[in-house]
């Protein structure tokens, strides 16, 4: 299925690729990978984009008093984080694929608190019983599974929890993917003195090419399963690049849609 859904042009098909980014290769170095997250960090906490998710993600599950939730590809694990700073009875599990991640939350302030846990989980087999949680929650980071386990982090995600929230990149236009296709070798050159931004740059060009649109994701979750909804919030404003909001949940096929 093509990035941009089945409907998407011959020019939006043509603007994707199969290449990895750095976070997703088994060769790139964990120093590398540290310091892209660690900058993505950075670029979080200085567009408020960590408090900004944990927000959304609270409201989710605002009539739930005591909400258990489960976060994927959790990186830095800044997310959870603003969570317990702005529930003072939720509980989180910080999960990542990548055991250098894990390991660097569990061993931080993070791995302390009380109500919180780490643990190192794959998006498309979760350790977990059926209704575990009452969210699980993917931010900005969806766009690096390809359709078939994009589907299936789909169906676990929706299986271990009542919802599944996913803020992630909203696919740009053609026209944008182009120019930024066009843009990428000069600004290649304009980074080339530092080694650090690099990685950088090279995986925020993946990152646009990979991203979904909605159309996509409404096809991905139909391959999920039969009985899974998919509801789009209003994305919410500021600096940065812009990004989609959809949650997804089981509904009875008995009852009405």
């Amino acid at each position: 299925m093509p990035r941009g859904g089945h409907q998407a042009s011959w020019l939006d098909r043509r603007l994707q690729t199969d290449e990895l980014e750095y976070l997703d290769r088994d060769d790139a170095p964990d120093e590398v990978k540290q310091n892209i997250i660690g900058m993505l960090d950075r670029l979080g906490a200085r567009m408020n984009l960590h408090e900004q998710n944990a927000r959304i993600a609270l409201d989710v599950v605002s009539d739930i008093p005591d909400p258990r939730i489960l976060e994927l590809g959790a990186g830095h694990g800044k997310l959870s984080g603003k969570i317990l700073d702005l529930h003072s009875s939720a509980t989180v599990t910080i999960s990542d694929l990548d055991p250098t991640s894990v390991n660097a939350i569990a061993t931080g302030e993070l791995g302390n608190h009380p109500r919180a846990r780490t643990q190192r989980i794959d998006a498309t087999a979760i350790d977990a019983a059926d209704d575990s949680y009452d969210l699980v929650v993917f931010a900005q980071a969806f766009h690096h599974l390809p359709p078939t386990t994009a589907a299936r982090a789909i169906a676990e995600a929706t299986r271990v929890g009542s919802r599944f929230l996913v803020i992630d990149l909203q696919r740009l236009p053609s026209w944008a993917l182009l120019a930024f296709s066009v843009l990428r070798q000069p600004l290649r050159l304009a980074v080339l003195p530092s080694a650090s931004l690099r990685p950088l740059l090279h995986d925020g060009y993946i990152s646009a090419l990979r991203a979904y649109s909605r159309t996509a994701l409404e096809t991905l979750a139909d391959a999920a399963g039969p009985a899974i909804r998919t509801r789009f919030l209003p994305s919410p404003p500021g600096p940065g690049p812009r990004s989609f909001t959809a949650v997804f949940s089981r509904q009875d096929p008995s009852h009405s849609q």
